[in-house]
């Protein structure tokens, strides 16, 4: 009974120090008694000492490798905006480029226009044109009537200037 009452008190005495149970407190231990009062002094039992936590270095793991993957995703991504930004700016330079050719032309069309508007306002059209080669006809008439009139004048004063001299005559058209 002494074994089990010192063995009872040194289990209460473990129970306090710690909240685990040792292999020490079990009972097959506790049964086992000195057998003599000088027993060999194997060193004090060191606590055992608690394991890293694996939970703990599972998270510090994961968010280590969680920014390592974060930062090549970044670096990558940065790459891949920098390469799209200089195609969006060459794109950009070509179509300005396009902007202005098309811009000039539509000034030389417009200059184009300008000039047409101003030959249009100056020239004849089809009915001025119609006019005017009806006046045109009718002074040819005119004057062809005129040269007709004036030949066949000039016609007549040769026939009288014919006739005076051959017969002498007095009588003169005029």
């Amino acid at each position: 009974m002494t074994t089990a009452l010192r063995c009872l008190s040194l289990s209460h005495k473990l129970s306090r120090r710690t909240a685990y149970r040792y292999l020490s407190t079990s009972p097959v231990l506790c049964e086992e008694t000195p057998t003599s009062s000088t027993s060999p002094n194997l060193g004090n039992v060191s606590s055992p000492s608690k394991p890293i936590g694996g939970v703990r270095g599972g998270i510090i793991g994961f968010f280590f490798g969680f920014s390592l993957a974060s930062a090549f995703a970044a670096y990558h991504l940065l790459d891949e905006y920098k390469a799209a930004s200089a195609a969006l700016q060459a794109s950009v330079e070509e179509l300005q480029a396009s902007t202005e050719k098309v811009s000039a032309h539509v000034r030389r069309i417009e200059a184009v226009e300008k000039d047409l508007k101003a030959l249009a306002q100056s020239s004849a059209s089809k009915d001025d044109l119609s006019r005017v080669r009806a006046e045109l006809k009718k002074v040819y008439d005119g004057l062809h009537i005129e040269f007709l009139d004036l030949r066949s004048h000039v016609w007549g004063m040769q026939q009288d200037l014919h006739a005076l001299a051959k017969k002498e005559a007095t009588s003169i058209r005029v």
